[in-house]
């Protein structure tokens, strides 16, 4: 067995700089995984760290949730891990996987197995196997099928996967199309991986996908939404969705954004809809903020308004005399596509509200500064933007995709003024929680009234003048309730 800090076994003469970088990160959970080896060891059983952790060692990440491979049942696993730990859990006793934590460190231990797919399912079939290497072959890609054996650190990479680390490449196993058709989100997850790793897909993996594209059909919409969130919170969301779109998975998962895909009139007098979406959500995600920021990234919900918003252009577009071209009301059409998209993926309700109201409001910027706006028009824009007011406003911002300068630039300070006068206003007036200068309470007390439409229809009156005067006071107030009510009764 090596010793604790000796460099494992690596057949191939390996890239000595990655190995040194691999080694360094694998240092610094060794001695859990080490101890847990040895404990299945003695117990007879094989045990391996596998998949994302050993990958991310080369790529200098650390993690504290590792992954294992073993040739140990789920109840042997169980029982290891119950002495290990100060705590198990059944992650998938029927994929054969068991959770365990001892302190910082979370691990999950899967007996070697394989998965497949019944055309007709939604669920792959487990069976177990019986030797890493079979284990390894049934990973999605190389650079996922290469394990340390444990507890005497020996690498183990059947497929080359160190290689195409090296390379920067997604290659499958074994042949793309068994891989695929064994699991179809694999395709998927070559597109997450493009946006998380900055890789290439290969060639025949990328022809595979373009050709089986359409077997992803048959996966839960819940599994193929978690991959989509993935792939949206990577450092490179673009190339992940680009390579969806050139292989037909778009089609299947978010057909809106190739339909985005729009022939160019014939004065060419409108953007490429789609290359500007894409545009807008590499300029969303450079406004996101810090962690102590309004709008710490990666957002979710401001990436995904932004890869939605125009998608209501296709069905809303016209020709205009002159050979103009119009998208009158694409935010209204937009925003009821994106609400049923989302449904469709099994997103949560507020999630998918909070994206279809950006969406729906993403225009309603659109003329400021061509024509003044009163004081009233600003407490709209913040009232109806509500809790989205900042992502609102780095959604507007994104959606300058203009290369005329001198328009961005005055688009900018346009936006700049509104964003001031919204501050000030804010100071003078609590935007946030707007309400009528009378309470429910002392309109009925004022009227001599109980409770009852009346009251509310009074109370959106008092809101309404609010909104578009500012602070009356009570006293003035109280004048346009009784002449509100006089009219009211006559």
């Amino acid at each position: 067995m090596a010793p604790y800090g000796a460099v494992p076994a690596v057949p191939g003469n390996p890239d000595p700089a990655l190995l040194r970088r691999a080694l360094g990160v694998l240092a610094q959970y060794a001695p859990e995984a080490v101890e847990l080896g040895r404990r299945f060891a003695d117990a007879g059983f094989e045990l391996a760290l596998v998949g994302g952790p050993v990958r991310d060692a080369f790529l200098g990440k650390a993690g504290v949730d590792l992954d294992f491979a073993t040739s140990a049942r789920p109840e042997d696993t169980e029982q290891i891990l119950a002495r290990w730990g100060t705590a198990t859990w059944d992650m998938g006793r029927e994929f054969g996987t068991i959770g365990a934590r001892k302190g910082e460190v979370i691990v999950e231990v899967t007996t070697y197995r394989t998965d497949t797919y019944d055309p007709s399912s939604r669920k792959p079939e487990v069976a177990y196997g019986d030797t890493l290497e079979g284990d390894l072959s049934r990973r999605d890609f190389t650079v996922n099928a290469m394990a340390v054996r444990l507890p005497d650190l020996q690498f183990v990479d059947p497929f080359g996967g160190l290689a195409d680390l090296a390379d920067k490449v997604l290659r499958t196993p074994v042949a793309p199309e068994q891989s695929f058709a064994d699991d179809p989100l694999r395709m998927m997850r070559a597109a997450r991986f493009t946006a998380q790793l900055g890789f290439e897909v290969e060639e025949k993996t990328f022809a595979a996908m373009t050709a089986m594209s359409g077997r992803l059909e048959i996966v839960s919409a819940e599994r193929v939404q978690a991959e989509l969130v993935k792939l949206l919170l990577a450092d490179r969301p673009r190339a992940g969705l680009e390579l969806m779109t050139f292989t037909g998975l778009a089609d299947i998962v978010l057909p809106e954004l190739p339909g985005l895909q729009l022939t160019i009139d014939e004065h060419h007098r409108h953007k490429d809809v789609y290359e500007h979406t894409l545009t807008v959500l590499d300029q969303a995600i450079a406004l996101e903020t810090g962690p102590d920021g309004p709008v710490p990234g990666p957002d979710l919900v401001l990436r995904l308004a932004a890869l939605l918003h125009d998608i209501g252009k296709p069905a809303t577009r016209a020709l205009e005399p002159g050979g103009g071209v119009s998208f009158h009301h694409h935010e209204v059409v937009g925003a009821k596509m994106t609400r049923k998209r989302m449904r469709a993926l099994r997103f949560d309700k507020a999630t998918t509200e909070a994206v279809s109201h950006l969406v729906f409001l993403h225009l309603r910027f659109h003329g400021y500064g061509e024509v003044a706006w009163t004081d009233s028009a600003v407490r709209r824009y913040v009232t109806d933007a509500g809790d989205q007011l900042e992502r609102l406003h780095r959604l507007t911002r994104a959606d300058c995709t203009t290369r005329n300068q001198r328009k961005a630039a005055r688009l900018s300070h346009a936006y700049d003024d509104l964003e001031r006068r919204i501050v000030e206003l804010a100071e003078q007036e609590e935007l946030k929680a707007i309400r009528p200068d009378l309470d429910g309470t002392q309109i009925m007390e004022i009227l001599g009234i109980g409770p009852g439409r009346e009251v509310g229809a009074a109370y959106k009156h008092l809101l309404a003048l609010r909104m578009e005067h500012g602070p009356l006071g009570e006293d003035r107030a109280r004048s346009e309730l009784l002449s509100w009510w006089a009219a009211h009764q006559s």
